[in-house]
C-alpha cells in the first residue's frame, strides 16, 4: 500500500489509523438520499473495496502528513487513544498503536509536528489532538500548533455548551485550554506551499487543504467528500451534513475544478490507496489513483 507522495518539494504522507473502518452503518443509513435501486446499479463496482457484502459503507481512517520547505504540518488526526464513545463501541476507549506506528513508520515523532489543522470539528477528525496523561487531556503534539476555524470552534463550543459533545470536551477544549490554539478564516494561508481551503456544507466552515506553490498541486479533502459514489454521483448526501444542499454544491464545484487535472487529490475516507487524480464518469466523476 502506497502511503507516500513527492509533490515538487511538498511530501504527503498517509497515517492509516484503521482500514476498513469497522462498525460503520448501512450505506443506505449513511447517505439518506440513496435509493435501493441506485445502490443496485452501484454494487459491482463499488464491492469489495468501498462496500462489503452486507451493504455496509467501508471508509478508512486516516491522517496526512504534509512536509514543506517550511512545516511539518498534521491534516487531521483521526479517532485518538482512551477516548469515551460509547456510541461508537468499536472506537470506545480504544488502545492500539496503529497511528503512532504510522507515524514512525514516516520516520517522525509527535516532536516533529509544528502545525495541527483540523478540516473540521467532527469526531474522527479530532481524535488525536488529545492524550491522556495522568488523568488529563493534554496536547499530543507539544511543540505543535493548531489551526481551528474560528467559525467552526464558536459553531461547535456554543452547542456543546447546551449539551455536553465528547469529543469537544476532550479533544478540542483542552486545546484551547492550553493556549496551543490559533483561531483561522478558513481561506487562511499557512505558507507558500499551504493554503485552507473553503468547502463548507458538511460542517458550518469546513475547509480542505491546497498544497503547491503557485498553484494547486494538490488538495486532501477532508469531508467534503466519503466515499467514491458521491464522487460518481455528487447530488448524494452524507447522513451527518450540516447543510446538505450547501454540501452538495461544494462537492460537485470542487469536482469540476479538479477534473482532468494533474491535482493530487488525498480523499480522507476512500479506501486505498485513496489518492489520484479526478477523472470525468458520464455526468459524475471517478478518482483514478496515482500511478
Amino acid at each position: 500500500m502506497r502511503t507516500t507522495f513527492q509533490l515538487g518539494d511538498v511530501t504527503i504522507h498517509r497515517l492509516v489509523e484503521s482500514e476498513p473502518a469497522a462498525g460503520l452503518r448501512d450505506i443506505l443509513a449513511f447517505f439518506p438520499n440513496l435509493t435501493p435501486e441506485l445502490l443496485a446499479e452501484s454494487r459491482h463496482w463499488l464491492c469489495p473495496d468501498a462496500l462489503d457484502e452486507k451493504d455496509r459503507i467501508k471508509l478508512c481512517m486516516q491522517s496526512f502528513v504534509v512536509q514543506t520547505p517550511h512545516h511539518t504540518v498534521l491534516v487531521d488526526s483521526c479517532l485518538g487513544n482512551d477516548k469515551d464513545r460509547p456510541a461508537h463501541p468499536n472506537w470506545h476507549r480504544k488502545r492500539d498503536t496503529a497511528f503512532m506506528d504510522a507515524l514512525a513508520a514516516v520516520g517522525l515523532t509527535v516532536d516533529d509536528i509544528d502545525v495541527v489543522t483540523c478540516t473540521h470539528l467532527h469526531i474522527d477528525h479530532v481524535g488525536w489532538n488529545t492524550r491522556l496523561e495522568n488523568g488529563r487531556w493534554v496536547p499530543t503534539f507539544p511543540r505543535a500548533r493548531y489551526l481551528f476555524s474560528a467559525r467552526e470552534l464558536a459553531f461547535w463550543t456554543e452547542r456543546n455548551a447546551g449539551t455536553e459533545i465528547p469529543w469537544i470536551v476532550d479533544s478540542v477544549l483542552p486545546i484551547v485550554a492550553a493556549g496551543r490554539a490559533d483561531l483561522v478564516r478558513s481561506d487562511h494561508a499557512l505558507d507558500d506551499h499551504l493554503r485552507l481551503l473553503p468547502t463548507p456544507g458538511h460542517t458550518i466552515d469546513h475547509f480542505a487543504v491546497e498544497l503547491g506553490r503557485g498553484r494547486m498541486a494538490g488538495v486532501i479533502t477532508g469531508d467534503f467528500i466519503h466515499s467514491p459514489l458521491q464522487a460518481r454521483y455528487p447530488e448524494i448526501r452524507m447522513m451527518l451534513d450540516h447543510d446538505a444542499d450547501q454540501a452538495v454544491a461544494t462537492r460537485r464545484g470542487m469536482l469540476e475544478r479538479l477534473c482532468d487535472t494533474d491535482t493530487l487529490c488525498c480523499f480522507a475516507h476512500f479506501p486505498s490507496p485513496s489518492c489520484g487524480q479526478v477523472r470525468r464518469w458520464g455526468e459524475g466523476f471517478r478518482c483514478e489513483p496515482a500511478a
